[in-house]
């Protein structure tokens, strides 16, 4: 089953234009998204083939099933939530149907969860991009030599130093671990060997812990090693998460961030912010407002007009009056789901012929 199947069979009961064209945040760059509803051939829904979503490749169309649909209501969801009072521009087709599942049956005060919730993961998502444009990763990877370190006078310096110094290679040493010291290892030099052989510090660039080594009692250790495997436990987590993230990043959005200098993902703060207001707003007016009245404010945080800090210092203020609107809001706790499903069953009996 796919989207032209549904056209094609007159499955819809609602399509829409979605996203920051029905938002007024849509700029000449901007795709147009489109969302919808649509209701499965009696004889699939009731049979073992039950289809909840269908989506094109790109996903910026995607069409929910009607039970799926009302449980996402149900559930506060903000972008189904949205989609239901989607403004009448951005309505393509609407079956008269729809018009039993009326917004104040879904709103509740889940919404502050739903919304200013996910809005503060945004923010957190936020953060974790500043962090990696302030702090890129060199491609070139470091290796476990590059935490090992040699005890030097009073000091240390680092191995690859001390291998120059003594103008050693690392394959030419070894390591023997001194007991009761966590990852501090003596060093010796195949010179020093009479027989056997040295493993090396470790077993090459690609390696992932140093070697050890065994060598008979009585020679004594040329330095003294201290291998920092968590700084490089921690190093390659941050290596793969940074480079599987320039790997997967929309170009287009990022060099936007440089443009602008901030070193934030603007559209994705901006969205935050709506996501806040509209918290707020479900709250204080129990309603949801698609087409953004802040359109202007929205948009200068898509410019980058403000820092970092200043967003995030207003994202905790905004958090914490919408912490004490729902305090005070005369939403329900929950919505009413009984009497949700009585109209889901009296709009698919209709449907079906039912009724």
């Amino acid at each position: 089953m796919d989207i032209p199947f549904l056209r094609t069979n007159k499955l819809l009961l609602l399509d829409c234009i979605s996203g920051s064209k029905a938002y007024g945040l849509d700029t000449p760059q901007s795709d147009t998204d489109l969302k919808g509803v649509f209701l499965l051939p009696k004889r699939q829904y009731y049979g073992l083939n039950y289809v909840d979503q269908v989506n094109n490749a790109t996903n910026d169309e995607v069409y929910y099933e009607l039970k799926r649909f009302v449980d996402l209501l149900a559930k506060n969801n903000p972008n189904i939530l949205e989609l239901l009072n989607t403004p009448s521009d951005c309505v393509i087709y609407r079956h008269p149907v729809m018009d039993l599942l009326k917004p104040e049956l879904f709103l509740s005060k889940l919404c502050k969860q739903a919304f200013a919730g996910y809005a503060q993961t945004q923010i957190k998502k936020a953060k974790g991009l500043n962090k990696k444009i302030v702090n890129p990763i060199d491609k070139e990877r470091k290796s476990v030599l590059d935490f090992c370190s040699v005890v030097y006078g009073q000091g240390s310096i680092p191995l690859a130093s001390w291998l120059e110094m003594m103008n050693y290679h690392q394959q030419e040493c070894g390591l023997v671990k001194i007991n009761h010291m966590r990852d501090v290892y003596a060093v010796y030099h195949k010179s020093q060997l009479k027989e056997g052989f040295l493993r090396g510090i470790c077993s090459g660039t690609e390696a992932n812990d140093i070697s050890l080594s065994s060598v008979e009692k009585g020679i004594q250790p040329l330095a003294v090693l201290s291998y920092n495997k968590d700084g490089y436990s921690s190093y390659c987590k941050d290596y793969k998460e940074y480079w599987d993230w320039v790997e997967k990043r929309n170009e287009i959005r990022y060099e936007n961030t440089l443009d602008h200098g901030k070193n934030y993902d603007a559209k994705n703060m901006m969205h935050t912010f709506r996501l806040l207001n509209m918290a707020e707003e479900i709250a204080r007016e129990g309603k949801i407002i698609v087409r953004r009245p802040d359109r202007d404010y929205l948009l200068k945080i898509r410019s980058g007009l403000f820092s970092y800090e200043e967003l995030v210092e207003r994202a905790n203020e905004q958090i914490s009056r919408i912490d004490a609107c729902y305090e005070t809001s005369k939403l329900p706790d929950f919505p009413n789901i009984s009497g949700i499903e009585e109209i889901l069953v009296e709009i698919r009996g209709t449907l079906y012929g039912e009724a």
